[in-house]
């Protein structure tokens, strides 16, 4: 069965194979909630055994729904495919299979079932924990010493955990690079999500006294601050005051007993509402989640279940009631709302829980980096637009004229009224032309210019190739778009000589950016 990928998903795919021509390392790909990561894996993993029939592939998860659902993308992409699943929650042992799908929980002891493995993909990479004393990394570290040349790739939304950092930065990581990145910004212009919209909250949660553990809200003070019944009463008179045209609400709560009474404020005012906890038993929590992707229950209320492998493309208001400190949880959970559907124009978002505050908008959430970093090292920033390295206080790039942002009000933790994608909505714009150019800046290596004309107006990119680090992991998501299966060069000037075989957008993107417009999307006819 033909299924026809988007472009960047094509990219994603070509962007791997850039990255193994280049390095050896462990690569991530990042692409955000409902972007459709299953059909990357499926296509890539496809390529890879139909180029190389004696190549061993391991898809690794941790949620029995997401090991089906990969499974399934595969078959249905390749029905011939040589796939099976190892879950004890599916009830399924197929460790001999070439292509197997498996639950960490279940396989993470057979290593030497499991016996030879080229491949292992990762899917929602972030839930790997930095300690080497865990189900994955052993389970890894007994795999690489059958096969030394074994490769990992990591798939996720969101390339950082609370308690480390970056995926891919740290002596412990698995992960060295990421190979691809899209955003959750480019993929809502460009259509391919749905838009998010956040409204002023007037309910606020006091947070004074809740302590901190692991880096995250403790669980019990957390509970016990925000479920009180005259929080909840007025955060759902507010739902419904917002909800009037919304047909599919999704809830996060801050535990099990506030789930259940969020679930019973609702029920009270006359919609039909179900909630799942971690001990829903999973017969039940199927038949819930069915009914309420057909519609049958309007409202679902949940405390810590349906951040991850949960896909109601249908949801068009999402309350998060449930305060985190966690960059990525804030941002799996917000995903929720972002897939398309029939009759769906967007997904309101109520944040009474501060989250936007705390962490920002979700396509310009800035994730913590771990105590422990070098001393004495200056504080910096990276110019989006030309990607110089410059100090935290310079207000105006000195290499392209970008002009940041005012520095960020701190702001209480409280009910938010931020937006939960950043402002300067983009606009689209036709693309008369293309030219690409050598740039250099004294003392920097080289990059390349691109210059989009649309008429006679033009807008600039700088795509940094000779760079390294994350400027050169943004160049090669670039290249991957365009390059039609083209290796990323090393060169500038190598660039340039092959730049008539790139495909040329029909329209781009651009948003303001001080003085100057950020190209932040493209589309190819």
């Amino acid at each position: 069965m033909s299924l026809t990928l988007r472009p960047y998903q094509s990219g994603a795919i070509q962007g791997i194979y850039n990255y193994f021509h280049d390095d050896t390392g462990n690569p991530l790909v990042v692409i955000p909630t409902a972007g459709g990561k299953s059909l990357v894996m499926a296509t890539f993993v496809e390529g890879v055994l139909k180029a190389f029939p004696d190549q061993r592939i391991l898809i690794v998860t941790h949620v029995r729904e997401l090991i089906e659902q990969n499974y399934t993308e595969l078959k249905k992409l390749w029905p011939q495919a040589p796939a099976g699943i190892y879950s004890a929650g599916l009830k399924q042992r197929d460790i001999g299979a070439r292509i197997l799908f498996a639950g960490i929980q279940s396989i993470h002891k057979r290593v030497y079932d499991v016996q030879q493995c080229d491949l292992v993909l990762i899917d929602e990479a972030h839930l790997i924990p930095r300690s080497s004393n865990t189900m994955y990394r052993r389970f890894l570290a007994d795999l690489s010493r059958l096969n030394p040349q074994m490769k990992v790739i990591g798939l996720t939304a969101t390339p950082y955990r609370l308690d480390s950092g970056l995926l891919h930065e740290g002596e412990d990581a698995i992960f060295t690079d990421i190979a691809y990145e899209v955003s959750v910004r480019e993929l809502i212009d460009q259509g391919y999500l749905s838009p998010l919209l956040s409204k002023r909250m007037a309910t606020q949660i006091d947070l004074t006294g809740v302590g901190t553990r692991g880096g995250e809200f403790s669980a019990k003070d957390l509970e016990a601050a925000v479920d009180k019944d005259s929080i909840t009463q007025a955060a759902v008179d507010e739902i419904f005051s917002y909800a009037k045209d919304r047909k599919s609400w999704l809830i996060f709560c801050a535990g099990v007993d506030h789930a259940y009474h969020v679930r019973d404020a609702i029920r009270a005012r006359g919609v039909t509402c179900e909630t799942i906890v971690g001990d829903t038993p999973g017969a039940q929590r199927e038949t819930i989640i069915n009914d309420f992707k057909a519609g049958k229950i309007q409202c679902l209320t949940n405390a810590n279940v349906l951040t991850t492998g949960f896909n109601a493309p249908g949801v068009d208001l999402l309350a998060m009631l449930r305060p985190t400190k966690s960059a990525g949880l804030y941002v799996q959970i917000v995903g929720r709302g972002c897939r398309l559907a029939p009759g769906k124009t967007d997904c309101l978002v109520l944040d009474f829980a501060g989250n936007i505050a705390r962490h920002g908008p979700i396509d310009a959430v800035k994730p913590k980096r771990p105590k422990g970093g070098e001393d004495g090292v200056a504080p910096t920033k990276s110019c989006p637009d030309c990607f110089s390295i410059v100090h935290a206080s310079v207000r105006t790039c000195p290499d392209c004229g970008h002009v940041f942002p005012p520095p960020e009000l701190k702001l209480d933790a409280k009910a938010s009224n931020l937006d939960v994608l950043t402002s300067g909505k983009s606009e689209w714009v036709p693309v008369t032309r293309v030219s690409y150019a050598r740039h250099d800046k004294p003392g920097k290596p080289p990059s390349l210019r691109v210059d989009y004309w649309s008429g006679l107006t033009h807008h600039s990119e700088w795509i940094c190739i000779e760079h390294q680090g994350y400027p050169r992991q943004k160049a090669a998501s670039w290249w991957a778009n365009r390059a039609q299966g083209l290796p990323l060069p090393r060169r500038v000037d190598e660039a340039i000589a092959c730049a008539t075989k790139l495909r040329c957008p029909s329209e781009i993107a651009v948003r303001p950016s001080g003085r100057y417009t950020e190209v932040v999307g493209a589309r190819f006819s």
